[in-house]
């Protein structure tokens, strides 16, 4: 069944490949174009010296307008491409009036599509039979055992290190740390990558940034030093724990897990419309790393999904803020389980709705119960319902008619429509627009707030209109 165009165009990944492929949805940059049983191909003329070749694998999608699998020689690393929405609208319009009559004729796909195909196929079948099955064999494994086992012995050894580092900076005491520099603190880190453990290195130079930086620098260095201690003391015990926190302190150390591993899990997959309440990215200086926040409509998860680009280039995985997403979520080894893999998707992203949340004082205990599973978690997503921004320096109001609560001098925060309690907004929020738009957006009264509550305070993603529903990005 041929697709239409609003199926073809509800596949873009935003608004900028939409108008993208609009224009390549034409008969005058494709050659070689065709379609079958299994797929649509073509080549499109682009800025370089061959065309790009495009397919698009219309096998395995349940229903027209269902999330298809894409292949383009382009670099773009969006999904799909504009060309493939380009050549999927072409082949939508053909037949259609004389522009589009016999664009994309039947026939037999070309042997670089054909290759792709298969192996698209072959992957498939690798990933229904799990992990270890096929290619893997006995030997394999006991590799992969024995390569596990020495980058253990790797990690314990700089944990035991980083351990005599941090009781020497204790015994000489934490007053003269803001005068040594970065350097010593930069080695440090270097020998935990030397370690294989990319996660203890991050945290040593936390150190080194907390170190002089700023009025109580002192109480915060100490601070940091505590949960390093406590997570090299774990990483050296992380045998003797439990299943959970131990896949817990592995990931904090910076031991990767492969996303097919665990979407290969049998039983771990979760289906649900992921409704998608907030986005941010942000760089090394070498790598984007973007962060998306999801929540399933019949299970009320909350999700985090990881998704990465190089320097320069947006991630893969661009999800509208706002939409909803009917796929398989896998939730990552680890407690509490936040981060995910996205597994199949049975549908584009489509319109969704506002989400259910609650008021400060249950965010702030949800906080605090993640905290206990995971003592080094920077801050826990929360839907904030009906709650107030009130500018720095403003009085706190009670809605029912009682006495206003004055909050000279202090910054921003999100109160509680009944004046009883609020929570005060992250510093790191206090120069951006995004605080004003949401002021904007409430007009002094209530509203629904996506973001992520932390130790140093609530941080705003996502406000939704009270008047129109739509998700605004802070």
């Amino acid at each position: 069944m041929r697709w239409t165009v609003e199926q073809v165009l509800a596949l873009a990944p935003d608004a900028a490949s939409r108008k993208a492929g609009g224009r390549l949805g034409t008969a005058g940059p494709w050659s070689g174009t065709g379609v079958g049983e299994e797929a649509v191909w073509g080549l499109c003329e682009g800025s370089g010296s061959a065309p790009y070749r495009t397919v698009v694998a219309l096998r395995g999608a349940d229903r027209p307008g269902a999330a298809p699998g894409c292949h383009c020689s382009c670099p773009s690393r969006k999904v799909p491409c504009k060309h493939a929405l380009g050549l999927l609208l072409l082949w939508a319009s053909d037949g259609a009036g004389p522009a589009g009559a016999g664009s994309v004729p039947g026939g037999e796909p070309p042997d670089w599509a054909r290759r792709w195909l298969t192996e698209r196929e072959r992957r498939a079948e690798r990933r229904a039979a799990g992990p270890g099955a096929g290619e893997a064999g006995p030997k394999d494994a006991a590799a992969a055992r024995r390569r596990a086992g020495q980058r253990a012995e790797r990690m314990a050894a700089g944990a035991s290190e980083l351990e005599r580092r941090l009781l020497d900076l204790l015994r000489g005491g934490l007053a003269g740390a803001d005068r040594a520099g970065y350097g010593a603190w930069e080695e440090t880190a270097a020998r935990m990558v030397d370690a294989q453990a990319p996660g203890l290195a991050a945290r040593v130079r936390e150190l080194a940034a907390a170190a002089g930086s700023g009025p109580g620098w002192p109480e915060r260095l100490l601070e940091e030093c505590a949960l390093l201690h406590l997570l090299n003391r774990a990483l050296l015990g992380v045998s003797a724990l439990p299943d959970a926190p131990a896949a817990t302190v592995r990931a904090r150390a910076g031991v990767p897990v492969k996303a097919a591993e665990v979407l290969a899990a049998e039983g771990a997959a979760v289906r649900d419309d992921w409704l998608v309440l907030g986005r941010r990215d942000g760089s090394d200086g070498s790598l984007t790393t973007r962060r998306t926040w999801l929540r399933g409509a019949r299970t009320g998860r909350t999700a985090l999904l990881l998704s990465f680009g190089s320097l320069g280039r947006a991630p893969e995985i661009d999800l509208p803020i706002g939409g909803s997403l009917d796929a398989e979520l896998a939730p990552y080894p680890g407690s509490p389980p936040l981060r995910v893999a996205l597994g199949e998707r049975f549908s584009p992203p489509r319109e969704g709705g506002r989400p259910p949340g609650s008021d400060t004082g249950t965010a702030l205990a949800a906080y605090g119960r993640a905290l206990c599973e995971d003592p080094w978690l920077d801050a826990w997503p929360a839907v904030l319902d009906e709650v107030v921004p009130v500018p720095g320096g403003s009085a706190l109001r009670d809605t029912a008619g009682g006495p206003g609560v004055e909050q000279p001098g202090a910054g921003w925060q999100l109160a509680d429509t009944d004046g009883g309690a609020a929570l005060p907004v992250d510093p790191r929020s206090a120069e951006r627009p995004g605080l004003w738009r949401l002021l904007a957006v409430s007009g002094g009264g209530p509203v629904t707030v996506f973001g992520e509550c932390g130790h140093r305070g609530f941080l705003p993603y996502t406000v939704w209109s009270p008047e129109t529903g739509e998700a605004i990005p802070l």
